[in-house]
């Protein structure tokens, strides 16, 4: 396989290098694997801390900046970061308002932010944490105890941001992140499997002629696998099992997911066709989101992520952010 590295033992330092380069707006602390926002702390704003494993970008380094995290800490290829890097970016970011941890629900990542909030707390830190388990496709994986932290962790970073922006209180943010991760669900489907630097070729098997239903983020398997389908096809496929999980009572956040390898011409092909199933089931649709944002390297597919939104987390959807990967309003 062609990569465009120098060796896998450097490549996640190398990107970090790369985007320090790219945005000194960003503190990016290469040799501790911390991103913070360079004006952190910021007085009376409680800071949003994220991280995982990396091979997700955007996810999460991208997310940093006003308006959403204000540190994220990326673990090697698919590995969670360690507690000490979490500490490390919750002390760089806490006025005193507290720390709030976004965990994407897989075992390392939940056992590793534990013990990065006993850390914190030890040094006076107030910590909460908002655990993203928002798949609907299985119920356990290799990788998890309970439902797997995918899409959804863009919407309740920028949501519980614009909340932390407004310099609402740690209780508050905390309950508005659980309430978007409690009123989203994502569903994947990869094309293609996922090639780790480390492996340098496909880490599981996928004959050309199929696809994965249900597929986690790291290549994890999903609920079945059948012959390729088309666009309209999958997008029945994927919306109906949310649908099936969620009774939307109002208008939904639409995040249409590249899972890396997949370009722009096929992911706005399948939001018409995930756009035409939602209306054909009367869902109202608030926002709609396109692009790559939870990826897995070079896997080739897509997910939906649906987010029932009441007024506030509408206005706070709307609300201003500025990072790498997401900017509108400032």
């Amino acid at each position: 396989m062609k990569m465009l590295i120098n060796v896998p033992e450097t490549v996640v330092a190398d990107a970090l290098r790369g985007m320090a380069a790219a945005y000194p707006d960003l503190n990016v602390d290469v040799e501790n694997r911390v991103i913070v926002r360079r004006d952190a702390p910021v007085a009376g704003q409680v800071g949003l801390v994220s991280g995982g494993g990396s091979g997700h970008e955007p996810l999460h380094g991208g997310f940093v900046g006003p308006g959403m995290l204000a540190a994220a800490c990326p673990g090697e290829v698919f590995t969670s970061p360690v507690p000490d890097q979490m500490a490390r970016a919750a002390a760089a970011v806490d006025s005193g308002a507290g720390v709030l941890f976004i965990v994407k629900n897989y075992t390392g990542d939940v056992l590793n932010f534990d013990m990065a909030a006993e850390l914190a707390e030890d040094e006076g830190i107030q910590v909460g944490k908002v655990l993203v388990n928002d798949d609907v496709a299985v119920t356990d994986s290799l990788f998890t105890a309970g439902r797997r932290g995918t899409g959804a962790t863009l919407f309740v970073e920028k949501i519980a941001g614009a909340a932390a922006a407004e310099g609402q209180p740690l209780e508050r943010v905390e309950a508005i992140g659980r309430q978007v991760n409690d009123s989203s669900r994502s569903f994947g489907v990869a094309l293609s499997a996922v090639t780790t630097p480390a492996k340098g070729s496909p880490t599981f098997d996928l004959p050309p002629g199929e696809l994965e239903l249900g597929i986690g983020i790291h290549g994890e398997p999903g609920r079945e696998r059948r012959p390729m389908m088309t666009s309209g096809e999958i997008a029945d496929f994927a919306v109906n099992a949310i649908l099936d999980d969620m009774t939307p009572r109002g208008p939904v956040l639409v995040l249409v997911n590249g899972m890396g390898a997949t370009p722009l011409l096929e992911l706005f092909g399948f939001n018409a066709e995930v756009q035409r199933v939602l209306a054909e089931r009367g869902v109202a649709v608030a926002r709609t989101l396109v692009g790559n944002y939870v990826t897995s390297l070079d896997m080739a597919g897509a997910s939906v992520t649906l987010c029932q939104v009441d007024e506030e987390l509408l206005r706070l959807w709307d609300a201003p952010v500025r990072t790498p990967a997401l900017r509108w309003g400032m």
